[in-house]
């Protein structure tokens, strides 16, 4: 089993740590441990989507905005030029 050190840990969240290890029962390393495993272990929470659905899924809670589009023109004809 590997260790692990974590530097600069501020004092109310390492009473918390000893709190929460207390009431389970554990050391406040297994504690840490079991957090990190409960945070790292939900891979299923990560979904699979594009960009666009990523940010679709944060902005559209906040509402949507109409855009005046202009109107499209047909494309050039790039094979005859000037026609």
């Amino acid at each position: 089993m590997a260790s692990m050190t974590i530097r600069n840990v501020d004092n109310q969240l390492k009473a918390r740590l000893r709190v929460q290890a207390a009431q389970y029962g554990h050391s406040m390393e297994d504690e840490a441990g079991e957090i990190l495993q409960a945070a790292l272990s939900t891979s299923a929470r990560i979904e699979q989507r594009s960009l666009a659905e990523s940010i679709r899924s944060r902005i559209e809670p906040l509402g949507g905005v109409e855009l005046d589009l202009p109107a499209r023109e047909a494309i050039a004809d790039r094979a005859n030029p000037g026609v």
